[in-house]
């Protein structure tokens, strides 16, 4: 039974396994049943049997399971029989019909095929046809090998060719050869003229590089495209043409390069573009002409640089008249100089533009005078016309240092003191040192010899003396706010400049060594400054005090018909004395004769004043009390007169500016009109200033109609009946008068 078990467990394994493998396998599995014990075949046979039930049951009942399904797909299948047949008729004739239309494609097809191996063949002889000719115009790359390329179509046209003349290909390339060769000569050209645009937008760059002199023009500028196309213009036989090109074109951008911006002048950076472009355009135009042989020649460059070197002088001139800042004029000159010396390197002839410095100088000097113009007006704006005060021994020390004073009266003083000028003084001298130094700033650089740099200095501190000093002072002086002390001041003032002129002539001597005995040098004109404008201060003291004078006459209030005077001098005459007492005393820091003159003037035109009042023709009356009062007045001018108001006058110099209305007054004062008619025209006659015209008018205006004022009421009773003696007299005086007209 055990055994038995072990069959059925061994028979279930053999199963399992005939289930499982493949059926190549089965062989051996069923041979070990045999090898088995007897019977066990049998036993087998029936285990296997009951597998095989086993699963046709299971295969029933998924049959049965699946059996509608099957019937109502097979209904289905059936119902689009038709339809299927129906769309095979039609796909068979869709058949039929794209065989047909094929066909033409298929030759078409076969066609192209046959084009795409012709083409292929053409690209593959093109590609060795380039082989052959290795300097073809294809492409940039080619440009470096031109001439190599003309080199090689020489070779074809005269050598090879000929020997495949008969090839079609061959008559094709040599009819083409010509058109290569323009081409070459196209490309080559429109190399040639990048270049030249490409030089004329750099052109300042090379002339910034240039004038600082640290790099040549092949350094900044790939000169091979000029190099490049003569060459084969030349190697073309074509080369006059390439170079009357090239030269017609460099003098286009010449004319270009020599136009300046209209705003040049405002700035430094606009002239030193200007001499940039020039500088670079003319630098490559030397290296072409040592470079090249004949693309440009000396006589081409030269009359290029005569031509921009007219045109430069021409821009510069107007331009540099338009500057009106010394600083921007100095900085010209620089650029200039530096412009110059560099043209100069490359051989170029510079005169020209130094004999335009000088013009440029004078520019310099120009705008420099109207600097210091402002300068000199605001010292005098700013002046109090008084005395320098000094307190003490270093304020004294710093005043003379700034300006050579010297003066032993007053150094000896003891602190505080006054210097006799004004606080303008040194600051006037300073400004003239200062003008010189700024002056001789032009000079640097200019190559020019110490002679002429001495008499450059001198002629431009002349010139702000004799010009732009002077015009100051004289405009100064005839300011309305600039009364006599202020003029006082202005005299002296001068008169320390003038003594200083000499320091200006040691420091110009010593800025450059040139001695003044050695060499004619210009000599300073400042003196003359100096006097012309104590001259000028001097004219309008005269004329202020004159002034003066009729401002106080103008307060006069005399009552030309008073029975008799005050017994005392009028008021505004007194007061006019007193005033004058006080200017006088200020002028006592005056020259002697100025102040003297100054007196005598205003004692002439007082006189001249007076009288001109007693013959008014407006005032038709004067009683003998009027002229009493007139005569006190005169007495009190007499009196001031002798007083000596200014030392130096001699006698009586002063009294005589009143001599005429002296005589004048006394003649009528004493009615001495038998002395004066007989003495007349005698040099040792008492009235001899006495006009008769001008007595003839005075006796007129006291001739009295109304019995109310008879002037002869006024002498003794005794007298009264010479009452006809003044018509006797009126009728001498115009037979005088009339002599005297015919």
């Amino acid at each position: 039974s055990n055994e038995t078990l072990e069959c059925i467990t061994e028979h279930e394994r053999i199963l399992q396994e005939i289930e499982s493998t493949d059926t190549a396998c089965v062989g051996p599995t069923l041979r070990s049943i045999y090898d088995d014990q007897p019977n066990a075949h049998k036993r087998f046979m029936e285990k296997l049997d009951a597998r095989i039930r086993n699963h046709d049951r299971e295969i029933e009942k998924m049959c049965n399971f699946h059996h509608q399904g099957f019937v109502d797909a097979i209904t289905e299948l059936l119902k689009v029989r038709a339809d299927a047949e129906k769309l095979m008729g039609q796909v068979t004739d869709t058949n039929r019909r794209l065989q047909e239309a094929g066909r033409e494609v298929t030759a078409q097809t076969e066609e192209v095929i046959r084009c795409r191996i012709q083409q292929r063949n053409m690209a593959t002889t093109v590609e060795k046809l380039q082989l052959c000719i290795p300097g073809t115009t294809q492409g940039h790359n080619f440009h470096i090998i031109y001439y190599a390329a003309l080199k090689t179509m020489e070779q074809l046209e005269k050598v090879y060719i000929p020997r495949v003349s008969q090839y079609r290909f061959c008559q094709i390339m040599a009819e083409n050869l010509p058109r290569l060769r323009e081409e070459i000569k196209e490309i080559s050209m429109s190399d040639l003229k990048d270049f030249l645009e490409s030089i004329r937008k750099h052109s300042d760059k090379v002339g910034e590089t240039a004038m600082r002199q640290v790099l040549t023009a092949q350094d900044l500028v790939d000169f091979s495209p000029v190099y490049r196309c003569l060459h084969i213009y030349t190697v073309l036989g074509d080369r006059e043409t390439f170079e009357n090109y090239y030269r017609k074109q460099r003098k286009k951008q010449a004319r270009l390069v020599l136009q300046p911006q209209a705003n040049m002048h405002e700035t430094v950076e606009g002239y030193r573009r200007y001499f940039n472009q020039i500088v670079g355009f003319f630098v490559v135009e030397d290296h072409i002409l040592h470079a090249t042989q004949g693309l440009v020649t000396r006589a081409f460059t030269d009359e290029l640089w005569n031509m921009a070197l007219s045109k430069i002088i021409a821009v510069l001139r107007t331009h540099s008249s338009y500057c009106d800042d010394p600083d921007l004029v100095l900085e010209l000159k620089n650029l200039i100089v530096i412009f110059a010396d560099t043209l100069q390197g490359y051989g170029f002839p510079v005169n020209r533009l130094f004999d335009l410095l000088f013009e440029v100088r004078d520019q310099y000097n120009e705008t420099l005078l109207k600097k210091w113009a402002l300068v000199f007006r605001e010292i005098f704006e700013l002046d109090n016309y008084s005395p320098i005060p000094v307190e003490t021994e270093e304020e004294y020390k710093l005043v003379v240092s700034r300006f050579p004073f010297h003066d032993a009266e007053i150094e000896k003083q003891d602190f505080p003191k006054k210097l006799p000028m004004s606080q303008s003084v040194p600051q006037i001298y300073t400004q003239v040192k200062e003008f010189i130094y700024a002056s001789l700033k032009f000079s640097e650089s200019l190559h020019r010899s110490s002679t002429e740099i001495d008499d450059m200095l001198r002629k431009s501190t002349n010139l702000l003396l004799t010009r732009t000093l002077s015009s100051c002072l004289q405009n100064l002086i005839k300011k309305p706010h600039i009364g006599l002390t202020e003029l006082v001041q202005i005299i002296i003032n001068t008169t320390h400049l003038e003594q200083a002129c000499r320091y200006l002539e040691e420091f110009i001597t010593n800025i450059t060594n040139v001695l003044p005995e050695t060499v004619h040098t210009t000599r300073l004109y400042g003196l003359s400054t100096f006097k012309d404008a104590r001259h000028a201060a001097e004219g309008e003291i005269y004329t202020k005090l004159n002034q003066k004078i009729d401002e106080f006459i103008q307060l006069a209030d005399y009552e030309w018909g008073m029975a008799e005077s005050d017994g005392r001098a009028s008021g505004y005459l007194m007061d006019l004395i007193n005033f004058l007492r006080s200017t006088f005393q200020v002028f006592t820091h005056l020259p002697g004769k100025v102040a003297q003159t100054a007196c005598m003037s205003a004692c002439k035109h007082l006189s001249t004043s007076l009288m001109q009042m007693l013959l008014d023709t407006e005032l038709k009356q004067i009683s003998m009390g009027a002229i009493q009062q007139f005569n006190l007045d005169v007495i009190q001018c007499e009196l001031f007169a002798s007083s000596e108001p200014v030392p130096g006058f001699q006698g009586d110099t002063l009294q005589l500016a009143f001599i005429d209305l002296r005589q004048l007054l006394d003649l009528f004062m004493v009615w001495d009109w038998s002395t004066y008619l007989a003495d007349y025209g005698q040099p040792t006659s008492k009235y001899l200033r006495v006009n008769p015209a001008t007595a003839l008018a005075l006796l007129e205006k006291m001739k009295d109609t109304s019995k109310k004022n008879n002037i002869f009421s006024q002498f003794r009773k005794n007298d009264r009946d010479k009452q006809k003696l003044i018509e006797t007299v009126v009728k001498q005086l115009r037979s005088l008068v009339n002599g005297m007209s015919s």
